[in-house]
């Protein structure tokens, strides 16, 4: 049931206004800068898939300003060892997020709030459980592991199946790990971030999320 209480609404109007700012900022980038970006979150997260070797892992297609340029796909399909696969989110009528196998870009079809998807056989809600690597998309990371996306809970549901040993990885621009941000009992944490110029950081697990407004 809907949270109507005075705190939830502060802290849902605290999110959608750093949301705001953050997707301005991201607007006024310019291509060199996003090109900069994307081949050092692409040359980290290459390093990170050749260390962990995992046999499942999870991904999505950047678009727009994301970090790790609309080519990531390929890049971590390379990267994994013979035989392993590569989960692309399939975005479902109620925002929840289905899987399906990544086979190449000329698989992908266009699919709702400008996402690109995999157009095969779907593996069910449940796929992203049995990935040891989850990759996902944020506007903001906190230092908590608390995660900003861009407001519909798909990414939010899709972390609730995750288990707590899995390595979840939010990809940022520079400047988009925050000391705290607005949050949720809902909203699920990630366990590290990946900015271009810091790489890889490790989040501590955070205790229980109440309406915080940062």
């Amino acid at each position: 049931m809907p949270d109507f209480s005075d705190g939830a609404d502060v802290a849902h109007a605290a999110k959608r206004e750093t949301r705001t700012a953050l997707l301005a900022r991201r607007r006024a980038l310019t291509a060199a800068q996003r090109a900069a970006a994307a081949a050092r979150v692409q040359a980290e997260l290459t390093a990170l898939v050749r260390r962990l070797r995992p046999t499942r892992m999870t991904g999505y297609v950047p678009v727009g300003s994301e970090p790790g340029g609309p080519d990531l796909p390929d890049v971590l399909r390379a990267a994994l060892p013979a035989g392993a696969e590569l989960l692309l989110p399939v975005l479902c009528d109620d925002l929840d997020l289905d899987w399906a196998p990544y086979a190449g870009p000329d698989t992908l079809v266009a699919a709702g709030r400008g996402m690109r998807e995999p157009g095969g056989p779907r593996r069910g809600r449940a796929a992203i459980v049995g990935a040891s690597l989850v990759v996902v998309p944020a506007l903001a990371v906190d230092r908590r592991g608390l995660r900003l996306g861009r407001g519909g809970g798909s990414y939010d549901r899709a972390l609730a199946r995750v288990p707590a040993t899995t390595l979840t990885v939010a990809l940022l621009h520079d400047g988009e790990l925050l000391p705290e941000l607005p949050g949720q009992p809902h909203d699920r944490p990630v366990g590290a971030a990946l900015t271009p110029a810091d790489g890889l950081l490790t989040l501590p697990p955070p205790g229980p999320v109440d309406h915080v407004v940062g």
